[in-house]
């Protein structure tokens, strides 16, 4: 009889729960009084197993707050749907001493807050974790410029009420209107613009003066002249009885910090994915001391300490093996998905995991001297480099100069002509509506949308120039190992029966064999049978009984797991025995129709791989690149990127280990895989944090959607100033004009950018 496991859908024989860990969730949630959440979710949630113990998480960084609570942000993992967020909330809730917990179903963060003197973040975390989520801690220094959002909140208030107090006056001019109320109404917007002018546009006038102290004619030069200009003129029109331009002042100042935030905010949701990914290693860890074993903080761990590292453990600190054996992860250093083994004199990263025996590590490097913590602090700066010069800031020197030598012109030709104020008149008209808001718009508005429609879709752009050199991508090389397959065991071959007792002793293991031999199970249909007493002994597989009978399960021959059944079996009745599992890392499941959408966008796709060339060539096949280049050497691999770059080619290079490091670098635009190396992201333009491959190919779409919305940008804005110009010069520009044409201008470029989110999901053409 086939029957679902109640909470996450895994087929199973017999009624129950799949595992004991699938159980303790549904206990927790029945006893929250949440069963509804089964009917409202979406999706199947994880199977809970493997999640660390409370000592994983006593030693985040949290937060004390004034009435002696604390809080704490972290970022929730595994949740598939609304309701994850949902249930994963109350549950938190319900804790005795939890005050406070949010949970975004659409950024995965929750953000908690307790009594210390009732609960700590171990018993909350440990209640995550035991629903099948994985908590952990969320970096907390790429937070927003405050002083930004600060001038950019006063200069909306200024522009909001000096366009609602223009707007008085100009209807003023229509229906008439005492000299005193108009009086009132223009130092109304004289008090509500001066703030914008002095305070919030100290940025753009501090960046013109900077650059021109260095010769340099930057866009903010143009930008800053106009501001001045027209708080210039609205001052001497307030006083004079006359009407000023300070609304569309007000509004331009307000953009173009709208602008920058957008900017910002782009970068900084890459530098937390980033910073994600380099907090992976443990807050604590058990160090060997002269009284024993203790546990204690990693901040208190230093070189030369002894640690002891037992199964399922992850390492705290870089060092060197001294005792023991062992096989560990090593995807943090090497990208691959297997298990090496390690001994005396081999040597541990920080973020590594123990899956089998034991060990004593002698630490060389801890705290911020590890590998991971280095990437990071090294990530942050890279987050600052400077991006290269932009469309508009290119076009900003010849700009500015033919927008003064107009105003001049408008000046003198005026006044020769008999009307020396209408020559000033129309000389600060010029200045105003030549101001290159659409101009200095374009570029950053697209960008930052761009940014931020990527990071949606899985990639995380370190900056808005690696965006634009992706728009220039005309090759793709791939890695194999973690980037075209998924860097985790597979099961490919093997018999249903071994399958199905395979599967009842492993789903009480969290081993990726075991998850892999479970996973086949329910890819085939077949129920998990009720495995008992089942026992996982290291270095050597699993025992149990399944159907009456008592297994093993072990490794095989090389890539096999091999089933056999324990005691004497009559062999003349034909009683199954077992057999064996193959296993291998398989193909992602997008792997092929993202090489194929790249081909038929007319990209070549090329596979560099250090593996042998036999295994190279049967995945390049399954895949279905253009060609492939096999075995190659990290060395290698960036003597084939500089080939092409020198042939003038544009190339994109995905991996996912440290030996993909030099590659990354080498190429005009590295892409790593967030499930692989962190070490990776210390050299890469970019980050996959999504699923699969298909987060690149939607990089390309919005970076083609980004060059397309920056171009069609610096048109309009070039047509609109030869328009306004030119009407300017003829003395037909009035503050009533411009009030209209600045904030209808900058808002055409705003419209402009929101189409690159479209464009992601448009096919895409080069």
């Amino acid at each position: 009889m086939r029957i679902a496991c109640p909470h996450c859908g895994t087929a199973v024989e017999a009624a129950g729960y799949c595992c004991a860990g699938c159980e303790m969730a549904a206990a927790i949630i029945h006893g929250a009084g949440l069963d509804s959440y089964y009917a409202r979710r979406d999706a199947p949630p994880p199977r809970p197993g493997g999640a660390p113990g409370a000592s994983a998480w006593g030693d985040l960084p949290t937060e004390a707050h004034a009435d002696g609570t604390r809080g704490v942000a972290l970022h929730v993992g595994g949740m598939t749907c609304a309701a994850c967020a949902w249930v994963t909330e109350r549950v938190v809730r319900d804790l005795s001493g939890v005050t406070e917990a949010t949970v975004s179903p659409t950024t995965g963060r929750a953000r908690v807050t307790w009594d210390p003197a009732t609960t700590d973040l171990d018993a909350i975390c440990t209640r995550i974790a035991a629903l099948g989520y994985r908590p952990r801690g969320v970096a907390s220094a790429a937070t927003p410029d405050r002083d930004l959002l600060l001038r950019l909140g006063v200069a909306s208030f200024s522009a909001m009420n000096a366009m609602l107090l223009s707007a008085s006056v100009y209807a003023g001019w229509l229906d008439g209107m005492d000299p005193r109320e108009a009086t009132l109404l223009r130092w109304a917007t004289l008090l509500v613009a001066t703030p914008a002018a002095i305070w919030s546009a100290a940025p753009i006038l501090r960046g013109a003066w900077e650059s021109s102290r260095r010769s340099v004619l930057s866009v903010d030069l143009p930008v800053a002249v106009g501001i001045a200009a027209m708080y210039t003129h609205g001052v001497w029109a307030t006083f004079t009885g006359r009407d000023g331009w300070l609304d569309s002042m007000t509004m331009l100042i307000a953009l173009l910090l709208g602008g920058r935030v957008l900017e910002q905010g782009g970068r900084r949701r890459a530098v937390e994915a980033a910073q994600a990914l380099a907090g992976i290693a443990p807050p604590r860890a058990r160090r060997i001391g002269l009284a024993g074993i203790e546990v204690v903080p990693a901040a208190r761990i230093e070189a030369g300490d002894r640690l002891a590292l037992g199964l399922g453990e992850q390492v705290a600190a870089d060092g060197v093996v001294e005792a023991g054996a062992a096989r560990v992860r090593m995807a943090l250093l090497t990208g691959e998905s297997e298990p090496v083994a390690v001994g005396p004199g081999d040597t541990l990263v920080a973020g590594a995991v123990v899956e089998e025996g034991s060990v004593t590590l002698l630490v060389r490097a801890a705290g911020e001297d590890t590998l991971v913590a280095r990437m990071a602090a090294e990530l942050a700066r890279a987050a600052d480099r400077p991006a290269m010069p932009a469309l508009a800031d290119r076009l900003a020197p010849a700009f500015t100069v033919g927008a003064l030598a107009l105003a001049a012109v408008g000046l003198v030709g005026w006044g020769l002509a008999g009307d020396w104020a209408l020559g000033g008149h129309v000389a600060i008209a010029v200045l105003v509506v030549a101001c290159p808001c659409a101009l200095a718009l374009a570029a950053p508005l697209a960008t930052a949308v761009g940014l931020g429609a990527a990071a949606r879709r899985g990639l995380l752009v370190r900056s808005g120039s690696a965006l634009a050199r992706l728009a220039d991508v005309d090759l793709v090389a791939l890695d194999k190992t973690g980037t075209l397959t998924l860097g985790a065991p597979t099961v490919v071959s093997g018999d249903d029966a071994v399958v199905r007792i395979a599967a009842g002793l492993a789903r009480a293991s969290t081993h990726p064999v075991s998850r892999a031999i479970v996973a086949e199970a329910a890819a085939r249909g077949i129920a998990l049978p009720d495995g008992r007493d089942v026992e996982e002994i290291g270095g050597e597989g699993l025992i149990g009984t399944v159907d009456g009978a008592r297994w093993r399960l072990g490794r095989g021959e090389a890539g096999t797991v091999r089933l056999s059944r324990e005691g004497l079996v009559d062999l003349e009745s034909g009683a199954f025995t077992g057999g064996a599992l193959a296993l291998r890392d398989a193909l992602r499941p997008d792997a092929a129709r993202t090489v194929a959408a790249l081909r038929a966008r007319g990209l070549r796709v090329v596979l560099l791989s250090g593996d042998a060339e036999v295994v190279a060539a049967r995945i390049g096949a399954e895949a279905g690149v253009d060609a492939v280049v096999a075995p190659a050497r990290p060395e290698e691999k960036v003597a084939w990127l500089r080939a092409r770059a020198a042939e003038g080619r544009t190339v994109l290079f995905v991996g996912d280990g440290v030996n993909d490091g030099p590659a990354l670098a080498a190429a005009a635009i590295g892409v790593a895989m967030g499930d692989g190396a962190a070490a990776s992201v210390l050299v890469a333009d970019a980050v996959v944090v999504g699923e699969g491959l298909a987060p690149v190919l939607a990089g390309l779409r919005v970076a083609a959607g980004v060059k397309r919305a920056v171009r069609a940008g610096v048109l309009r804005a070039v047509v609109y100033n030869v328009l306004t110009v030119a009407a300017a010069l003829a003395g037909w520009v009035n503050p009533l004009v411009a009030a209209v044409l600045m904030p209808v201008s900058s808002g055409v470029a705003v419209w402009g950018a929101r189409r690159v989110e479209r464009a992601a999901e448009e096919p895409w053409t080069r």
